[in-house]
């Protein structure tokens, strides 16, 4: 047994390691069967469990559907439900077969209510058909990266060829944050749109704040499914659950894990210096070099981002304001993991004296 007097010491030294090592933002873990969390501006992963495995993925599927339809369709313009659309089977908007629609308001149907008839009436009111429809969400999958994805309807009902991964999912979210119409819509708590009254299914928006969307989804099979996103502090985070019975906690508690251990670094502003450069025969011997462009990272604590720049060449009076004039390269851990280019932040005129000897040595003695 310790005596007294060790336990005291053994105290007094945890005590004192605590006040040297800062407390660390707890690891966290999911209920989840697949789960991620991503940076959207970065794409880093803050943290991923089972992420590659192929899932089912129910509803979070409309958020694709909706990506699709509006880019693709016209808001404003007018859809005819169909028999098709009015039968479709599970959770649902309530159209009615012959109604007319704006594509609008069936996006509204679509994300706050998951309507699969909504899901049946966009695609074929944007391509003719829920075949042509679907083609185009798999080219639009595609072109995101979305590599281990296939997509088989609208509306996320169970089939073999439709599934999709969590890394799939989150990149999908990413371009989907992107889409000022999307958020708008998925954002929305309750809208009164064409003669209807609608509520959104996401607790999300009112359990954590700052969150924008995006998808809730189930179904027998695939379980509890959700994509969401949160913004705080300029910096944006996307979380995908899928197969997850616990999961309107589990994206409260991987949000509080992705913002606290992984704050945003702004290594670059857009029209601010960030180094300066030697500049050779100018009335100046060096010149601001300011970002084109803004850059931030995601940095767990200890991490450090380093900066090298690369000049096209030696710059040479005489300069003008605003000239390209190279990259600045970002680097973690010796990876790059960002570059901007680099403007000169003011002009540089030549040296006056080696200017006058050059016009005196063009004149006749």
């Amino acid at each position: 047994m310790l005596k007294p007097l060790r336990i005291c010491a053994c105290l007094l030294a945890a005590v004192l390691l605590s006040g040297m090592f800062p407390c660390q933002a707890a690891a966290v873990s999911t209920s989840a069967t697949s789960a991620i969390l991503m940076d959207v501006d970065s794409g880093r992963v803050l943290y991923e469990q089972n992420a590659d495995a192929k899932m089912l993925i129910a509803s979070t599927t409309k958020i694709l559907t909706a990506l699709v339809a509006i880019e693709e369709g016209d808001l404003s313009a007018t859809v005819k439900v169909s028999r098709e659309a009015a039968y479709t089977e599970g959770s649902s908007m309530y159209l009615k077969e012959g109604e007319t629609v704006t594509l609008e308001t069936l996006l509204y149907g679509l994300l706050l209510c998951s309507g699969n008839d909504a899901a049946v009436a966009v695609a074929e009111g944007v391509s003719g058909s829920v075949d042509k429809f679907v083609d185009q969400m798999n080219e639009k999958a595609k072109a995101l990266g979305m590599n281990h994805s296939s997509f088989a309807n609208p509306n996320g009902l169970d089939d073999e060829k439709h599934y999709s991964t969590a890394r799939d999912m989150a990149i999908l979210a990413c371009a989907a944050v992107e889409n000022e119409t999307l958020v708008r819509i998925a954002s929305t708590l309750q809208i009164t749109i064409g003669g209807r009254t609608m509520t959104n299914h996401n607790k999300l928006l009112s359990y954590i704040d700052g969150c924008i969307g995006l998808k809730t989804g189930y179904t027998m099979a695939a379980g509890r499914t959700l994509v969401s996103c949160v913004e705080r502090n300029g910096q944006r985070l996307v979380a995908v659950t899928l197969q997850d019975g616990n999961d309107w906690a589990d994206h409260q508690a991987l949000y509080e894990y992705g913002f606290a251990a992984y704050p945003i670094s702004r290594a670059a502003v857009l029209g601010q210096p960030l180094e300066t450069a030697e500049v050779l025969g100018g009335a100046e011997d060096t010149v601001p070099l300011v970002a084109a462009e803004s850059f931030a990272w995601p940095l767990a604590e200890g991490e450090k981002l380093t900066t090298e720049v690369e000049l096209d060449q030696p710059l040479t009076a005489p300069l003008s304001a605003g000239t390209r004039v190279g990259e600045a390269v970002f680097r973690l851990n010796g990876k790059e993991v960002g570059r901007v280019d680099l403007l000169c932040g003011a002009g540089v005129a030549p040296r006056l004296e080696p200017a006058l000897h050059q016009l005196h040595l063009a004149l006749p003695e």
